[in-house]
């Protein structure tokens, strides 16, 4: 298990699953969990058993299904109820009976949160907090506290929630962790009430929300100001706008300040584990997350291009393989003869100065009409191609292509494409249909080339997207088609440019095509 000393304690499953959008069943939730522990995090809190069947299962499940090597299993609940002996509360039996090593237990820390949420007195609630902490510690689970409003109770009455904090300590609990439940304290203000609490010489934990945009700052500080265990989601998923990044936590803590929290080889999966995760959510990642999204390294400028030319380090804070992640150059009308040459390199080519002349010249002069190679890398790499090349190079020539769209009496839409095409000495002609003119002629043309190339079967066009270029108007504006297609290996992204948006999409059909059968090995 983890080192004692600090912990990571991710809380994606309970606190991160309360995202807008975000539903995770119960097989959802093993899969983050085992992810989540091949980072090495310390403790998983896998939800509130009692309080709803999805999380009481889990932690059924887990017992048998989960083998962790790095977490332990925290099972999150509330103090006792008013009035009620802890040892007779329903939802504490939940715990108890969870099969947990730990408990996270959340309790108000906010005297009027206490009387108004709660309508109890702020001494019943001491005694629900010390009722609750000491009973589970004496049925043989370690305890953790969650002092839920802990800096707004702290501005309001600071007696009373350090008093929280000493009758927990008192009763067993062995780190209280402070939480910035309504996202907005600043990192100043929170390092000084965090430094106050660590003089009662409890444990100090932080759990941070990012409502002001400072969740993992505020972790950061927390930590510099005595915290030794930090709470955070996978992706700073979380309610509202999310709790601190527990990647980005664990990065800057380990990376920048030196802790030692998880193994060198799982930091270097993290970027990996970050997006498993986000399949497994379902939630799109965010390209600009630090450390982990694929444009934390992405570089555009010119300038930029011709620094890292020279030493990667100049425009890059931490070489990017030590979170798993990679540097990428950007191309576009910002690309100098350097990041040409840069992204050349990427793709196994080393470009002369005349060829990368060129090759700069035609994508500034593209990029004016609309293209956009830095989000359609695999067109960057065919124009590459055929600029060393000296010429259009393709797998199969195009005679000419047809739609029809047609509306049939039920008020179906149906498409039918028919193209005519040349590859391998024969001419080949095929229709398709499909639920759109783009859909019909990416089925017409694999028609019309699986037999040739069967590899043609495991591509597949998994997004598409058309954007009105600025400046233009109305139905003859210039369109751009961006279309992904995946095959087994991956992803690749190609543009189209055109008038009509039909013509956009078949460039960018075609270069698709194109480029999944140079990945299958074809020659062009």
């Amino acid at each position: 298990m983890a080192d004692d000393r600090f912990h990571v304690y991710d809380t994606t499953l309970r606190d991160g699953a309360q995202q807008e959008g975000l539903n995770l069943t119960v097989a959802d939730k093993l899969a983050v969990a085992r992810h989540l522990d091949g980072l090495g995090v310390g403790f998983i809190e896998g939800g509130w058993p009692g309080a709803n069947p999805k999380d009481t299962e889990f932690f059924r499940r887990a017992r048998t299904e989960l083998d962790l090597r790095h977490a332990q299993l925290a099972a999150f609940g509330a103090t006792r109820r008013a009035g009620v002996k802890a040892a007779d509360d329903p939802l504490v039996a939940a715990l108890r009976e969870s099969g947990a090593p730990v408990v996270t237990l959340v309790a108000k820390s906010h005297d009027r949160h206490v009387e108004l949420a709660l309508r109890t007195t702020l001494e019943e609630n001491l005694a629900m907090i010390r009722d609750t902490v000491s009973h589970l510690r004496a049925e043989g689970q370690r305890v953790f506290l969650d002092a839920e409003h802990f800096f707004d109770g702290y501005i309001s009455n600071p007696a009373y929630a350090l008093e929280v904090l000493r009758v927990a300590a008192e009763a067993g609990a062995s780190v209280i962790a402070l939480c910035d439940t309504n996202g907005g304290m600043l990192p100043d203000e929170l390092a000084d009430v965090v430094h106050a609490a660590v003089q009662t010489s409890a444990r100090i934990g932080i759990h941070c929300h990012d409502d002001t945009g400072c969740a993992v700052a505020n972790s950061l500080a927390a930590v510099k100001a005595g915290a030794t265990h930090v709470q955070g989601c996978a992706n700073g998923y979380g309610e509202r706008s999310g709790n601190a990044n527990l990647f980005t936590v664990v990065a800057n803590l380990q990376l920048k300040r030196g802790f030692d929290l998880v193994p060198r080889e799982a930091l270097a999966d993290m970027t990996r584990i970050a997006h498993a995760i986000t399949e497994v959510t379902n939630v799109t990642p965010n390209s600009h997350a630090p450390y982990v999204g694929v444009s934390a390294f992405a570089h555009k400028a010119g300038l930029h291009a011709s620094a890292i030319k020279v030493d990667p380090n100049l425009y890059q804070h931490i070489d990017p393989a030590q979170v798993g992640n990679d540097m990428r150059m950007l191309v576009s009308d910002m690309a100098g003869r350097a990041s040409v040459e840069l992204k050349g390199r990427e793709l196994g080519y080393e470009l002369g100065p005349d060829i990368s002349r060129e090759l700069v010249n035609r994508v500034k002069e593209m990029e004016s009409r609309g293209y956009t190679f830095e989000a359609a890398d695999a067109s960057f790499e065919l124009l590459l191609r055929d600029t060393v090349a000296g010429e259009r190079r393709s797998h199969f020539q195009v005679e000419s292509w047809r739609v029809i769209v047609e509306r049939a009496r039920g008020g179906e839409v149906v498409s039918e494409a028919t193209v005519k095409l040349y590859a391998k000495g024969e001419r080949i002609v095929a229709t398709g249909e499909g639920n759109g003119p783009v859909n019909a002629l990416d089925r017409a043309v694999r028609l019309g080339l699986e037999r040739l190339y069967p590899e043609l079967a495991e591509v597949e066009l998994i997004d598409f997207k058309v954007r009105i270029l600025e400046g233009t108007h109305g139905t003859d504006a210039v369109t751009r088609v961006l279309i992904t297609s995946s095959d087994a290996a991956g992803e690749w992204s190609t543009v189209g440019v055109d008038e009509n948006i039909i013509e956009a999409s078949w460039q960018a059909l075609e270069q698709a095509v194109t480029y999944g059968l140079l990945r299958a090995g074809h020659t062009a």
